[in-house]
């Protein structure tokens, strides 16, 4: 099993900026990609970004391309997940996931592939 926990999450103004946090424990060697998913009221989970756990291959969603930054540090085997230029529509649950299989390019983007979750953080982001 891997535990994933979230912190870092808040209330920023529209234009402001936030790092979330993701740390893994337990079966962390069994992990081969980690990834930010966000919910919001009323809408479906959505894909954020993910990372590579051995290349550090990243990938974003278009939304957040060019604002959001995911990155890690291997030997805290944590996720970090940079925002800049944060806007009300990414106000959400930010949820961090771990996948225990290989991705190609062209995945990665469906939840329902990773199997470790952590339980969420809220990001609130005011006009």
């Amino acid at each position: 099993q891997v535990q994933l926990v979230e912190s870092g999450g808040g209330l920023v103004q529209a234009g402001g900026s936030l790092r979330v946090s993701c740390a893994a424990s337990g079966r962390t060697f069994s992990i081969f990609s980690m990834g930010w998913f966000r919910q919001a009221p009323g809408k479906e989970r959505e894909f954020v970004a993910r990372i590579n756990w051995n290349t550090d291959r990243t990938r974003y969603a278009d939304s957040v391309e060019g604002r959001f930054t995911i990155s890690r540090a291997n030997a805290k085997n944590t996720v970090y997940l940079q925002m800049i230029s944060l806007k009300p529509e990414d106000t959400a649950v930010y949820y961090c996931a771990a996948a225990d299989i290989h991705f190609s390019v062209s995945d990665g983007y469906n939840p329902a592939l990773y199997k470790y979750w952590g339980q969420g953080t809220q990001i609130t982001v005011s006009s």
